[in-house]
């Protein structure tokens, strides 16, 4: 299977300030192509790497005190990769990492609405009924939900974007005792197209991932970020002054594409 991605962000940077971005398939992929450029006020920007959990990349750029403000910012990466990377390693922390309440999956505070909707089930039986429920109760409502927005006020409304369908498959398998964990993906066949958020929950010795949007085909989805929820992969975050992003486009195409991919359970390679 060939996939290729693209990505362009651009705004402006109002003083001093550090920017990550994590928009790259994760380091286990072996790109036929790829390219990242970042340029500030149309120079070439001093760029650097860093390496997290899962083979994150971040990407790292900025400004310096004294430079001339606003700074217009502008990021293009593209890839082009062929066949399918290793399932990313497991450490034996990961399961009790994922166990976890986090920022956006209070999963400590879902106990009693996790056991009284899936008391009795375990395994793939409650990884798929979970998943599920999400799916049937949850409407997928593009700009309901904020960066604020957790997974108790997600399960209030009824209502949240992709990130919010993971975050409350995540906290209710937390709050029964299943291992799971967010995953940031480019989807190509997603529609609309968008960086996708999916789950991955701990079955069977593997990690498997459940989308309960069922908005993209699963085969073809590439690993970004992965992590607690989304804190740990937001595709842009900034630290010291202001950051306005002005343009935003995402691109993920497939040469390999089946109806019903969005059901498939895979893990996610």
């Amino acid at each position: 299977m060939r996939r290729t991605l693209h990505t362009t962000l651009s705004g402006d940077l109002d003083g001093p300030l550090t920017v990550y971005a994590i928009v790259a398939a994760a380091a286990a992929y072996a790109p036929t192509q790829e390219s990242l450029v970042v340029t500030l006020d149309g120079e070439p920007a001093d760029l650097s790497q860093l390496v997290g959990p899962h083979g994150t990349r971040l990407h790292c750029f900025g400004t310096e005190p004294g430079t001339a403000h606003p700074v217009h910012f502008a990021l293009a990466y593209d890839a082009v990769l062929d066949g399918e990377a290793a399932p990313p390693l497991d450490d034996p922390v990961d399961l009790p990492t994922y166990l976890r309440p986090s920022r956006y999956c209070e999963s400590d505070r879902l106990g009693r609405f996790a056991r009284t909707q899936f008391g009795g089930l375990t395994g793939a039986a409650l990884i798929e009924a979970v998943s599920g429920w999400v799916h049937d109760n949850v409407a997928y409502v593009p700009g309901s939900t904020g960066p604020s927005h957790s997974t108790l006020d997600v399960l209030e409304s009824r209502r949240g974007v992709c990130r919010d369908h993971a975050h409350l498959v995540i906290s209710l398998l937390r709050a029964r005792n299943t291992p799971a964990r967010f995953v940031s993906v480019w989807a190509p066949g997603l529609a609309p197209m968008e960086f996708h958020a999916v789950a991955e929950a701990w079955s069977d010795g593997q990690w498997q991932v459940l989308d309960p949007t069922r908005l993209a085909p699963r085969r073809t989805m590439v690993r970004i970020a992965t992590g607690r929820d989304a804190a740990d992969s937001a595709f842009l975050s900034s630290y010291g002054a202001g950051l306005r992003l002005t343009g935003y486009t995402v691109r993920a195409e497939a040469d390999e594409l089946r109806a019903d991919d969005h059901l498939a359970p895979v893990v996610l390679t």
